[in-house]
């Protein structure tokens, strides 16, 4: 059994009578999940530019050795990787949304069915836990031994991509504090 369910934005859907026991996400975790999934835009615009061949400040063999590919299979790789950190982000917003709760009927096989919380909690919390390894250990120093490379970019353009990279650094902890409220939301209803 299912019931008619209008969201904010007036427009309707179906949602299945499994995820009613679940309350809502709490204001904070839907900011959280939104910013995570803006924190990856900057680095992908960047990534995109310099796939294109747009001169972001490499030099020497290192710009030679990307320029050989791009454009070509080089944009090919950044503009994919770029799709799939965003769509990774994306997946964010499924932890706070009624599509975390039950999957979309468009989806195949699993469409219209209760998401198992275990399933989405952990790889969430494995993927925070990655991605804010990474962001720390680029905090750290890794960031800075990258730039001080001869052929990295320098002056502005170091300044233009260390803004672009710096708040992939959010995304790991914002997915962790999101993905640990849809735990408590969704565990606790077991008991």
């Amino acid at each position: 059994m299912s019931k008619l369910v209008i969201t904010a934005r007036g427009t309707a859907h179906r949602a299945a009578a499994a995820a009613p026991n679940v309350p809502p996400a709490p204001r904070w975790a839907r900011l959280a999940a939104g910013a995570a999934v803006l924190s990856t835009i900057p680095s992908g615009l960047w990534r995109i530019a310099f796939g294109f061949g747009v001169p972001v400040g490499f030099s020497g063999a290192t710009a030679a050795a990307y320029g050989a590919h791009q454009p070509g299979w080089g944009t090919v790789y950044c503009v994919a990787l770029s799709a799939l950190a965003e769509t990774l982000a994306f997946l964010t917003l499924g932890l706070v949304r009624p599509w975390g709760l039950v999957a979309p009927r468009w989806i195949p096989l699993i469409g219209g069915r209760r998401v198992r919380p275990l399933a989405a909690i952990v790889p969430a919390l494995l993927g925070s836990a990655v991605l804010t390894y990474i962001g720390t250990a680029a905090l750290l120093g890794g960031w800075a031994h990258n730039l001080a490379e001869p052929d990295s970019p320098h002056g502005f353009a170091a300044v233009v991509m260390t803004l672009a990279y710096l708040p992939l650094v959010a995304w790991g902890p914002l997915l962790g504090a999101v993905a640990l409220d849809y735990a408590r939301r969704t565990l606790r209803r077991r008991r």
